[in-house]
């Protein structure tokens, strides 16, 4: 009985997650341009420091070994 139980439960929870998914893709809006060309540049910067970053701590750490 536990069982079915807590399958239900599981189940209900997966609704309830599906329902809270449709409601933010509701609210959720296509960015403009601006914002998109704003949101890939921030991005690209951030990829390139943690880039940049890891280069670093490689050779580094190369050198260190050496």
């Amino acid at each position: 009985m536990e069982e079915i139980q807590e399958k239900h439960t599981l189940i209900t929870r997966f609704k309830s997650f599906l329902k809270e998914c449709k409601r933010v893709f509701m609210i959720t809006k296509k960015p403009s341009i601006k914002e998109f060309k704003a949101i890939v540049k921030v991005t690209g910067i951030g990829i390139l420091v943690i880039g940049v970053l890891g280069f670093l701590i490689q050779i580094l750490w190369i050198l260190i070994k050496k």
